[in-house]
């Protein structure tokens, strides 16, 4: 009898051991998350691919904005501004339920700004990454115009009707992707387009209640040859941001280092 009880403890120790330790474990897997990403100027959804697919083999979901205009969109370039960006972006977030993960690319950092500002109860982090960071009352513009360490603004081709900027072709991979591979490069040129321009002028509105609330992380791009390193410190400084990361690429990291921005965002999103 006395056997028989000590062979049921021991299998009940055995079973309590085990529970605590998939507790444990339990513990130390980051809960799944779901990504809203948003490409920037130049660029389409194809450019996040390879992170998309690194962050979902974790068992993330990721959506991939398509903005107006870019991309397959076809929308006509005088019917664009920030706030049609912006309801491209909400219209997605709107899909999930529950808050996401908002994460945005040069461009993309004004259009997150304003989503942040309509729905920041949506939004549990925004993460900038090689981005314009605005402050309330900022275009694209008025910070780009700041920037005389970039490549960018002496490389821009306006359209005859103003509607449009082109980026000077030989000097597009030197701007977005100089650290690239030669198919990297590559793909960058293949999925080019010429960009629409009204919304790089249209001023942003945030507030303290709304885009104020919402945490906010940034990831510099140390060898950034479109937005300087030097203005990345500036916006993040003017932003009074705490949280801030590094990857030491040029503008385009999710292309050329696609693994080291999952890593990034999985870290933030913890």
């Amino acid at each position: 009898m006395k056997k028989v009880i000590l062979n049921m403890l021991l299998l009940i120790g055995v079973a309590v051991f085990i529970s605590a330790c998939s507790k444990d474990n339990n513990n130390e897997i980051a809960p799944a998350k779901t990504y809203v990403l948003v490409h920037g100027a130049w660029q389409a959804p194809y450019a996040w691919l390879n992170v998309k697919a690194d962050l979902e083999r974790s068992g993330n979901k990721v959506i991939l904005v398509e903005l107006p205009g870019h991309g397959a969109d076809q929308t006509a370039p005088q019917n664009l501004t920030i706030d049609v960006y912006r309801e491209k972006v909400i219209s997605a977030i709107n899909k999930v339920d529950g808050k996401v993960i908002l994460v945005g690319h040069s461009l993309a950092g004004v259009v997150i700004s304003a989503v942040a500002e309509k729905v920041p109860s949506k939004i549990e982090k925004l993460i900038y990454i090689g981005a314009y960071l605005p402050a309330n009352g900022q275009s694209l513009l008025d910070l780009a115009g700041t920037d005389a360490a970039s490549l960018l603004g002496k490389s821009l081709v306006p359209s005859a009707d103003q509607l449009t900027l082109g980026v000077v072709q030989e000097r597009i991979t030197d701007i977005f992707i100089q650290d690239g591979t030669a198919d990297q490069k590559a793909l960058v040129l293949q999925n080019y387009r010429v960009e629409p321009a009204i919304p790089f002028t249209n001023k942003v509105v945030l507030t303290d209640a709304n885009f104020g609330a919402v945490p906010k992380y940034y990831i510099k791009t140390l060898k950034d040859q479109a937005i300087s390193p030097e203005l990345q410190n500036r916006m993040i400084a003017a932003a009074g941001l705490k949280s801030v990361y590094s990857i030491n690429t040029g503008h385009s990291p999710f292309i050329s280092k696609p693994d080291s921005v999952a890593i990034l965002l999985s870290n933030i999103a913890r």
